[in-house]
């Protein structure tokens, strides 16, 4: 839902695999076109935020539900109807990689080590647009097999297995990942053991502590 990718900085959402970033008014648009007339919407958590459609024949169609008028009239408040309600997204993008990279900066002058979590898709549009390499970020782990030994797509940063982590006792662990947040806290409450921290960047630079 292009509404929560606004209000919530997820600019690396924005990536191949996805070809289309929807308001439920340009859904509704796209719908017409067809001879479809939008009925109902439901938000869901998925990639953070995301909007499920329901449509019918405009012949058939009938008044479409409360929630459909409830999220058009965010996404209006939001400004996201008006070429005007996107002016500052640039500015908040350029935000998160100033202080994602001010943080990694500091922490690599200060002698401390961070790693990532995760290797998904998003995270190549953070690595990239941010220019973190491994002077920054000495590594990333992913429970994917088949990510193992290979490197983050022009940032180079090796991927290695989840176990590493535990091995190695980084400083920080930055999420790649923020979408699975509650579930990868959980996951790694046991850099608490050693005194380390999780780091989020999106949709602001979080540093949190753990307890193991």
């Amino acid at each position: 839902h292009l509404l929560t990718l606004i209000e919530r900085n997820q600019y690396d959402t924005i990536y191949h695999e996805h070809f289309q970033y929807y308001t439920v008014a340009s859904a509704q648009r796209a719908l017409a076109s067809g001879g479809l007339a939008l009925v109902d919407v439901e938000l869901i958590d998925t990639h953070g935020g995301s909007i499920r459609l329901w449509a019918r024949p405009v012949e058939v169609a009938g008044e479409p539900s409360g929630r459909v008028a409830d999220v058009l009239a965010a996404e209006k408040a939001a400004g996201l109807h008006e070429l005007s309600g996107y002016a500052g997204f640039g500015a908040a993008v350029a935000k998160v990689r100033r202080d994602l990279t001010a943080f990694l900066i500091e922490a690599a002058g200060n002698g401390k080590r961070v790693v990532g979590y995760g290797a998904p898709g998003k995270a190549n549009t953070l690595l990239n647009h941010c220019g973190i390499r491994t002077d920054l970020l000495a590594y990333t782990v992913d429970r994917n097999p088949y990510k193992h030994g290979r490197f983050t797509p022009g940032t180079r940063i090796p991927i290695l297995p989840p176990e590493r982590i535990a091995h190695d006792r980084p400083d920080y662990v930055l999420v790649l990942p923020w979408n699975l947040r509650e579930e990868l806290t959980e996951q790694l409450a046991y850099v608490g053991a050693w005194g380390g921290r999780l780091v989020f960047a999106i949709p602001q630079l979080e540093v949190v502590e753990v307890a193991p």
